[in-house]
């Protein structure tokens, strides 16, 4: 198990600035759309698909502390446990209680959705390289593993090439493993290079996920919680409003810590190369518009 590092006392989080150009603008609809241009009528944004369209009306947004990411939504369901959990909807419930623990905190906290609606992955991204926030959290949990484990198989993945965001997915490794780890009686699943770590694409230059090749510049994580698909005892513990509020605090304590201290993290790991690809989804292609309002 990794060892947490105890900061007993942090300072608050600074909100982000309220003046200045407009970043992105929350829609009627409670959309939050990167702007691209300003227009003589509004705010050319880019849509949850990638598109670009024009809004007349909205909420200006000019920055953030922090950008969560919940992973997947629509028709891309991601992992579903044995009980039905499916995570398109854990990783929304997880995000949101992260939001409010970051917020009571002193951040100012954007969610790339705030509820179940199609996102590329080009379009999550884009909000976090406008707000141009301290960390990007993108939130999800597992399917598939190696196989049985004798501890939790927590993964971060961060940008290979950015000490920021190792030094972040350090930290939110230690806490959010701490968390599952003191929980008995689970049947834990894991791959065998379970970590804190990276993964490069075929080309042998960029980060292999999309969140974290098209957020570049920005500190950004990738986080899998558990397992949810590969154990039933690990989809019934995700399934407890404590172990998820849980599991909140501990990703919103890693990036209290990754902006307030030099804290290094832990559970670096070398990654043995996969040649199996991650889940599909995240592009264009198929994607369902959500009303902008």
């Amino acid at each position: 198990m990794a060892t947490t590092t105890t900061t007993t006392t942090l300072p608050k989080l600074a909100p982000a600035a309220t003046t200045g150009p407009v970043k992105a603008i929350v829609t009627r609809s409670g959309v939050v759309a990167p702007v691209l241009e300003r227009t003589a009528t509004g705010y050319r944004v880019e849509t949850p698909c990638s598109n670009a369209v024009v809004v007349t009306a909205g909420t200006p947004l000019r920055g953030a502390t922090v950008v969560l990411d919940p992973g997947h939504g629509g028709k891309e369901t991601g992992s579903v446990g044995a009980n039905g959990l499916v995570e398109r909807d854990l990783n929304l419930t997880v995000a949101k209680l992260t939001k409010a623990a970051l917020e009571r905190r002193g951040a100012t906290v954007v969610l790339t959705r705030d509820r179940d609606y199609e996102m590329t992955l080009k379009a999550r991204a884009r909000v976090a390289t406008q707000l141009d926030p301290e960390a990007f959290v993108s939130i999800h949990h597992n399917g598939g593993a190696d196989g049985p484990s004798t501890k939790p198989g927590t993964e971060t993945y961060y940008q290979h090439a950015s000490p920021a965001s190792k030094r972040l997915a350090g930290l939110l490794y230690e806490e959010v493993l701490a968390v599952f780890a003191s929980h008995a009686g689970v049947s834990w699943w894991a791959n065998v290079d379970a970590g804190a770590k990276y993964r490069i694409s075929e080309n042998g230059v960029d980060d292999y996920y999309g969140i974290l090749r098209n957020a570049k510049g920005v500190p950004s994580v990738l986080s899998e919680g558990l397992f949810l698909s590969a154990s039933p005892t690990e989809a019934a513990l995700l399934a407890r409003p404590d172990v998820q509020a849980a599991e909140a605090e501990a990703i919103a304590r890693a990036i209290h810590r990754f902006i307030t201290t030099d804290d290094p993290g832990s559970g670096f790991v070398t990654p043995i190369p996969r040649k199996t690809p991650a889940g599909g989804g995240g592009t264009p292609e198929g994607c369902v518009e959500t009303a902008l309002g």
